[in-house]
């Protein structure tokens, strides 16, 4: 009896310890508000917004003790609007990562699958896109550099180093899984960043090929869910940030260099007049944050994006914007928070040729339809819980 006590609390424990060896966590966060735009299309708008602050997003992190410090891990993450409860843009499955891969403490992780490029992983942190506030309406015009992460790569190898005394770095390649076409709607980027106290460092690059529609290869690794399509597509940039008690300042300056373009937008409409032109920008951005309370923050940036069309065949061009972003954000827990935020953003230049004459530039804060006029105006106010 007493050796059958005995079998039976050691399978027990062995259980118990192969069950705490492995994991697989739930997770995902919810954002749903009211919106207001005085020009979206050219009609002013009222509406139930769906991720205007952070992404809507559930998925399924899991990982398994290999031994020796070194993990199985994968990721199925799928994004969504919570006003209707449709995938995101239409996409269907796990849209945003989908990747399977091995973590070891000492160098770092090798992943295969749908993921998000390195520059999004290391650079937009610093913006006021990627802050842990979070703000999709900051996002740079068009989203040119993805720092609100419009869209993630397929068929993708990353590799992410570990942290070596606040250095990270990594790399990624987006297979095109064409046979007659190697080079075709592939992506590849790099990124690294640096952290030591209230200091935090980095700096990113992403290319891509026929993104978009561009290259009529729908499982290419750059046909995604971007605003662009064009026949390249370059980014890069650095930033930093710097916290002081309960106040944090940082700076970023993204490039990108979008060529042969076949369609630009944003908010599911597309500008006109853009098809076969160039169109370089430089984002300048200035964030901030201050923590009143604990729980009760305020926010804000300005943005200057610069940029040059060219290939027109009347000149080169010459369009701007301006963007201001301020927002306050109140914490009921850990987890669920409320929010008021105000964006204004002023478009002045060109952009564009139809009939043989240029095109007036336009307001167009991200993920909102184009403004008709080159200022827009929007607010917003609601209510994000993660779990």
């Amino acid at each position: 009896m007493k050796k059958t006590l005995i079998l039976a609390g050691v399978l027990g424990a062995f259980a118990m310890s192969a069950h705490a060896q492995s994991s697989v966590t739930l997770y995902g966060s919810l954002d749903a508000g009211i919106l207001y735009a005085n020009n979206a299309g050219g009609h002013s708008l009222w509406a139930q917004g769906s991720g205007a602050m952070s992404n809507n997003y559930f998925g399924l992190k899991g990982a398994e003790d290999l031994g020796g410090g070194l993990k199985a891990i994968f990721t199925l993450e799928s994004g969504f609007n919570l006003n209707n409860g449709g995938y995101k843009n239409g996409d269907s499955g796990f849209n945003r990562q989908a990747f399977v891969g091995l973590q070891s403490d000492q160098y770092g992780t090798l992943a295969l699958g749908r993921q998000y490029d390195s520059m999004n992983q290391y650079l937009a942190p610093l913006s006021e896109a990627g802050l842990g506030f979070g703000n999709n309406l900051a996002g740079h015009p068009f989203d040119n550099d993805n720092f609100a992460q419009s869209f993630s790569i397929k068929n993708a190898v990353k590799y992410s180093s570990a942290n070596y005394s606040g250095f990270q770095f990594g790399g990624l390649y987006g297979f095109s899984n064409q046979a007659d076409g190697f080079a075709n709607s592939r992506a590849w980027s790099a990124g690294a960043s640096y952290s030591n106290g209230p200091l935090n460092v980095a700096a990113g690059y992403l290319q891509l090929n026929n993104s978009g529609s561009y290259g009529g290869n729908a499982n290419g690794a750059a046909s995604a869910d971007q605003n662009i399509s064009a026949r390249q597509q370059r980014s890069f940039g650095v930033g930093a940030n710097y916290t002081y008690g309960p106040a944090q300042v940082g700076f970023v300056w993204s490039h990108s260099q979008i060529d042969g373009l076949r369609s630009l937008g944003s908010g599911g409409m597309n500008l006109a007049g853009i098809s076969g032109l160039n169109l370089h920008l430089d984002n300048y951005e200035i964030n901030g944050a201050y923590h009143l309370t604990p729980a009760l923050a305020f926010v804000g940036s300005y943005t200057f994006t610069d940029g040059t069309v060219t290939g027109t065949g009347t000149g080169d061009q010459s369009p701007k914007w301006h963007t201001v972003v301020l927002g306050t954000d109140y914490s009921l827990s850990k987890r669920t928070d409320v929010y008021l935020a105000g964006v204004y953003q002023h478009a002045s230049g060109s952009l564009g040729v139809q009939n043989g004459a240029s095109v007036a530039n336009v307001a167009a804060i991200n993920t909102l339809s184009p403004s008709t006029t080159n200022n827009q105006v929007a607010a917003t106010i609601g209510l994000r819980h993660r779990f």
